[in-house]
């Protein structure tokens, strides 16, 4: 399968923003889809995912409550809603999909999409 990103930006603290995530070449039901994060100098972070069973979703405690991840499988494509956020969720953020379950560790994903900066600033 292959990832696209769209989305990403400029916000201001407090606001909302939508990611998504187009899958191509495979449906996008078939997998587990999870987005990370990386900011400048730190080490890829997981930030939520919904799983392929039953679109039961997972975050990270720094997200939970702010963020939220859905899918619609139909057109393909899973989606990130950033809300509240922080200057600290500053970072490029990436989907990735596996093949079988949701994981925090990003050796468990096969896909990755190219990155999108999000960038949280007043």
């Amino acid at each position: 399968v292959q990832l696209v990103h769209s989305g990403g930006g400029l916000v201001h603290p407090g606001e909302s923003l939508m990611l998504s995530c187009a899958a191509s070449g495979a449906p996008l039901a078939d997998y587990a889809i999870a987005w990370f994060r990386q900011a400048p100098g730190r080490e890829r972070e997981y930030v939520a995912c919904i799983s392929r069973v039953d679109d039961s979703t997972y975050y990270a405690d720094s997200v939970r409550g702010r963020f939220s991840i859905s899918r619609d499988n139909v057109k393909n494509t899973a989606y990130l809603l950033l809300d509240s956020v922080k200057p600290e969720d500053t970072a490029v953020y990436m989907c990735a999909s596996a093949e079988r379950k949701c994981t925090y560790y990003p050796q468990g994903y096969e896909s990755w999409a190219p990155g999108t900066q999000v960038t949280v600033s007043s």
